[in-house]
């Protein structure tokens, strides 16, 4: 039988690949609901509704909502015109 080189990976690449973690991700103020699943977070409302709008224009069945949850309250958002 044929001997063939043990394959290694170099030392570097193991140091330049981030650490995993099981950190739940920084949320903002602001949460961007698509079907009821979190999409994206926002620290204005301003960014959270265009982008709501954005996804709703391409995707016009989705149920987009925009979440406030300083305040507790939820709107849902108008396809772009």
């Amino acid at each position: 039988m044929l001997a063939r080189p043990t394959l290694k990976r170099p030392d570097d690449h193991l140091e330049s690949r981030p650490a995993a973690t099981q950190a739940k991700p920084t949320e903002e103020r602001f949460l961007v609901k698509v079907d009821g699943q979190t999409k994206r977070s926002f620290q204005s409302k301003d960014a959270a509704v265009r982008y709501g709008a954005e996804i709703k224009s391409k995707f016009p069945v989705v149920v987009v909502t925009v979440t406030d949850t300083g305040e507790g309250t939820s709107e849902t958002v108008a396809p772009a015109q």
